[in-house]
């Protein structure tokens, strides 16, 4: 047993049992002698990993890096890997190139790699795989056979534009109605394009569109089209995110012209209505999207002399976007982002925390807004903040005896919350919060017809929506088809399973139907007619790191993406992307890094330690994922052997007692 120690000196013991355990059996020759008296054999158990537990779109991770390891070759002779990768990606997530990119990678914090060393790089992968397929111009799987059925969306963010993509592939017809002149809702206007470069947003949305769905762009449901034309579609799905901000509720926010929520001020700068700011900038949130205003504001810079031709009646915080770059003068501007929260405590992604704060991004975490200051115009030249505390409901309070002190600006943006604009729409939509009330299959309550998903329902993540278009498909298929599948209950664990009989169909190793077997003999042991010594529980179980056997892993350094580092200095009118993808060989060794949870990935140390020689391979014209290995009953003693030396947990001791 060795101990190693990563760069900053924590040492990784890999070891199945802790220091001092009482193992009375620890001597394996023993162990042997002593396997008979558990009348246990082995079984092959398939478990969720925790980072696909952990996605809220529910990606089969696992899958595709088992393909980017090269484990799982492509079916089809000539299908290039990264190919046969983006298929699987597209099953959950049309966009990889996307969430690549800005997900914050919930999968990577229940990795159970950070039990070793570090996570495995998932996103890096996914944003590989995502450019490959844009670069490459891989389509999507083609839609299925016109089953007479229509649906409206409303909404093209990821929510509506996943929905459109699973919903074309059940043959349902498809209409999405957008208020924009362009689809991607959130993934457009509310995230700035150097971190959603334009063109391969648009890559990933033209896919969806290619498979034959009707688009209404500058359409407001309930003013450009009634609701009377919207009722007469078969279904209606209801994606139309969070687009109002919600204000500082604090004094003399209201109705003051400098005052503005960062929903407005990224809406309005994606829209291209603005290329410059004020000098000074007070963003208050401490989530993802605070980040992003503070960030966009410091690139914009403040506009200090404009040629009078250049000039627009219409301006919103700055001038309009058709100003000649080259009559304007720009300066840095003054950016500070307030939290209730200790920064380390804020919603934003550490990386662009750390980020912010580089760009010269002032951050002050746990103060509380209290009023804007405003001069004898009306406009706002403070904000007045208070150091705070946050109690365990969310409720901020000022620290005892903590003096209020004034913070210069010209600008103030509320990004502390959002809201859906339902106004127009049909009565009884708004659950009086500005949101969608739906049930576990995203279906609006009394509204028979009616679905709901995305920030609607719940402010969350891109990927959150993208999930719950996949479930709200599937019970809009079932509603449409008369309700013939029992849709009462999801699995506990909701993702895109892995599934044993898919992958032997995939390789033409289908098991024969009981049907066709007719008087012959029916046994467990060699019959074709069912898939031996295996279990899914998938559907109920994550697996824990404890049921890993760790020491079959190396230290690995992590193959970490190059990120574009932006000094304060030279922020300004910098508006190229972050993050670069990696090459080819080293997201093939993020693959490698992949430890399989819940799934075997052929190390062969069941065959190699069985001492009865009873696990053996499966012939090459047999095998597939997941059917590597086999037992041969007659011969097992039930040692326990392969499953404590089972690197991923996929063989558990059953069969017996």
């Amino acid at each position: 047993m060795t101990d190693v120690a990563d760069k900053e000196g924590k040492a990784h013991t890999y070891r199945r049992y802790e220091e001092g355990a009482d193992i009375d059996d620890w001597d394996l020759q023993e162990k042997i002698f002593k396997g008979d008296t558990s009348h246990k054999c082995p079984t092959y158990i398939h478990k969720t990993p925790p980072c696909q537990g952990s996605c809220p779109s529910g990606h089969e991770i696992r899958g595709w890096l088992a393909i980017a390891r090269g484990m799982d070759k492509p079916p089809v002779e000539g299908m290039a890997w990264q190919e046969y990768a983006f298929n699987r990606m597209a099953e959950a997530n049309p966009f990889p190139a996307t969430m690549g990119r800005v997900c914050p990678a919930p999968c990577e914090d229940g990795c159970n790699r950070n039990e070793l060393d570090d996570t495995v790089g998932i996103n890096s992968v996914e944003q590989y795989v995502g450019d490959y397929a844009n670069e490459n111009n891989l389509k999507l799987p083609e839609a299925g056979k016109d089953t007479g059925k229509s649906v409206a969306i409303i909404g093209a963010g990821p929510g509506g534009l996943s929905a459109a993509y699973y919903l074309r592939r059940m043959g349902h017809a498809v209409t999405i109605f957008d208020s924009h002149s362009e689809l991607g809702g959130m993934m457009r206007y509310g995230i700035p394009n150097y971190r959603t470069p334009r063109e391969m947003l648009d890559s990933e949305i033209n896919r969806i569109v290619d498979l034959g769905v009707t688009i209404k762009t500058n359409t407001t449901v309930g003013k450009d089209v009634s609701m009377e034309e919207i009722d007469k579609f078969d279904a209606i799905v209801w994606a139309i995110g969070a687009q109002k901000g919600r204000g500082l509720p604090t004094e003399g926010w209201e109705g003051t012209e400098n005052c503005l929520s960062g929903v407005d001020f990224l809406d309005a700068f994606n829209e291209g209505w603005v290329v410059g700011t004020a000098k000074k900038v007070v963003v208050v949130g401490g989530g993802d999207t605070s980040v992003d205003v503070a960030s966009v504001a410091r690139r914009l810079g403040h506009i200090t002399k404009v040629a009078e031709k250049d000039m627009a009646d219409a301006k919103m915080l700055g001038y309009a976007a058709h100003d000649v770059a080259g009559n304007l003068r720009r300066e840095g501007v003054d950016t500070v982002l307030t939290s209730l929260f200790p920064i380390e405590q804020m919603t934003a992604a550490e990386h662009e925390r750390e980020d912010a704060k580089r760009e010269g991004i002032d951050i002050k975490g746990g103060v509380m807004p209290v009023k804007v200051v405003k001069n004898d115009k009306g406009l706002a030249i403070a904000l007045r903040v208070v150091d705070c505390v946050v109690d365990n409901k969310g409720i901020p309070t000022a620290v005892e005896g903590a003096k209020e002190y004034d913070i210069e600006c010209d600008m103030v943006v509320s990004a502390i919350g959002q809201y859906g604009d339902m106004e127009d729409l049909e009565e009884g939509l708004d659950n009086g919060r500005g949101f969608i009330n739906v049930d576990g299959f995203y279906h609006v309550k009394d509204k028979p017809k009616h679905f709901a998903i995305g920030d609607i329902v719940r402010p969350h993540l891109l990927t959150t929506a993208i999930g719950h278009a996949s479930i709200a498909a599937e019970s809009i298929n079932d509603f449409l088809d008369n309700g013939k599948i029992d849709m009462r209950k999801r699995p506990k664990v909701d993702v895109h399973h892995f599934s044993l009989l898919n992958e032997l169909h995939r390789r033409e190793l289908d098991p024969v139907d009981v049907e066709d077997m007719k008087e012959e003999k029916l046994g467990t042991g060699d019959a074709d007619w069912a898939v031996h010594n295996y279990e899914d529980r998938s559907t109920s179980k994550i697996i824990a790191h404890d049921e890993l056997f760790l020491g079959h892993f190396q230290f690995e350094d992590r193959n970490k993406r190059d990120h574009v580092l932006v000094g304060a200095d030279d922020v300004m009118g910098n508006f190229e992307e972050r993050i670069k993808a990696l090459p080819e060989e080293r997201v093939q060794a993020e693959g490698e890094r992949c430890m399989s949870c819940g799934m075997c990935f052929e190390c062969d140390n069941c065959v190699i330690y069985c001492p009865q020689d009873a696990v053996f391979k499966v012939k090459k014209d047999k095998h597939a994922v997941g059917r590597y290995v086999d037992t041969d009953y007659g011969k097992c003693i039930g040692c326990h052997i392969c499953a404590d030396v089972c690197p991923t947990g996929y063989i558990e001791m059953g069969l017996g007692e």
